[in-house]
């Protein structure tokens, strides 16, 4: 699955590694994303989300995942501000993301699984710097597949739970200002 190249610079010979990647792609509102295999921890089907009163619009609820409480983010709000319509084929990926504490656990909700493709570095180009309604640190890059382009995603960057954190506490604020003002 990995081919070595080697390049000549200077007349020294560099050996610089190619990796065909896999990546998950799904469907968040009509439009194809994908995540590298290695952040996919599970793919689970919907089912019991507690809804958390008080919360952002981006955070569909929790699930209890064999003991533990994970949260699950609307995709569909976080990336592009309307929520989510659950339907028979919706599901959750889960993933693992970075956090000072170690990793946390957090679910994905999105419209639909597709399939995991084999892309390769040539196949990958640098993401816009416009163009798209979507925040631009939350794409890692782009993916051409058979001439369609898939946003793969900055995982990190979309569920980083210290700006989910932040958001929340805002959107808090907010509705204390208009309880207020009631």
């Amino acid at each position: 699955m990995s081919n070595l190249i080697r390049k000549e610079t200077g007349g020294n010979a560099l050996a610089v590694q190619e990796q065909v990647g896999q990546y998950l792609t799904f469907l968040v509102d009509k439009e194809s994303f994908a995540i590298s295999i290695l952040d996919v921890k599970e793919i689970i089907e919907i089912a019991n989300i507690t809804r958390v009163p008080l919360t952002p619009d981006y955070i569909h609820g929790v699930i209890n995942l064999r003991g533990n409480v994970v949260p699950v983010i609307d995709l569909s709000a976080r990336l592009k501000h309307r929520c989510a319509e659950v339907s028979k084929r919706s599901c959750i990926v889960l993933v693992e993301v970075e956090v000072a504490e170690g990793a946390q656990f957090i679910g994905m909700l999105v419209d639909e699984v597709r399939e995991i493709l084999e892309i390769s570095p040539a196949n990958i180009q640098p993401a816009p710097d416009f163009g798209t309604d979507i925040r631009t640190e939350f794409i890692q890059a782009m993916a051409r597949v058979d001439e369609v382009f898939i946003i793969l995603l900055a995982i990190n960057k979309v569920l980083s739970l210290e700006e989910l954190s932040q958001l929340g506490r805002i959107a808090d604020s907010r509705g204390n200002q208009f309880s207020e003002q009631d």
